[in-house]
C-alpha cells in the first residue's frame, strides 16, 4: 500500500459524472441525448486528466 505525502488530490469522477449528465440533458434538449452524453464524456475526461496533470505536477 503506498502512502500517500499528505497533500490532499483532487478526484476527477464526480466532475466526470456531472458532464456526462449534464452533457446527456443538454443534448435532449436538441434532440440528439446520445451525441451530448458522447460531448459531456470527451469534456469530462479532459477535465479529469488536467486535474490528474496538476495533482501529478505538484507532488
Amino acid at each position: 500500500m503506498e502512502q500517500n505525502s499528505g497533500k490532499a488530490s483532487r478526484a476527477g469522477g464526480a466532475i466526470l459524472a456531472f458532464t456526462i449528465v449534464a452533457g446527456a440533458i443538454v443534448g435532449n434538449h436538441y434532440g440528439q441525448p446520445s451525441i451530448g452524453t458522447l460531448i459531456g464524456t470527451g469534456v469530462g475526461v479532459a477535465i479529469a486528466v488536467i486535474l490528474y496533470l496538476i495533482d501529478r505536477a505538484r507532488s
